[in-house]
């Protein structure tokens, strides 16, 4: 049963406008992603994109299964210290990452 209340993960406010910026502004990659796990179509739990975390933001995130996906392309080899370090931040309230390799 899921009947646990979902942990609200703390953000920076000004990470809100950004993540709406991405989100109209989604990668080809991220764009099918989406089309295959909305509207719960993935198991029946439900998923969010752009979602903001601390100083981060995360590509989709299910608050149920505490799941974040990472969808990294081209732009992420010169980032890898970035992600380690919102990978190693975010993982400290429990967020599990799947990095998906494009």
């Amino acid at each position: 049963m899921r009947s646990q209340r979902n942990q609200i993960i703390p953000y920076r406010s000004d990470l809100k406008a950004k993540a709406r910026e991405l989100r109209k502004n989604s990668t080809l990659s991220e764009v099918l992603l989406w089309q295959e796990i909305k509207n719960k179509q993935l198991l029946g739990f439900q998923f969010h994109r752009q979602v903001p975390m601390l100083a981060y933001i995360v590509d989709f995130y299910c608050h149920e299964l505490k799941l974040a996906i990472e969808v990294d392309g081209n732009s992420h080899e010169y980032k890898v210290g970035y992600d380690k370090n919102r990978q190693l931040a975010l993982e400290q309230y429990g967020i599990n990452f799947y990095v998906l390799k494009i």
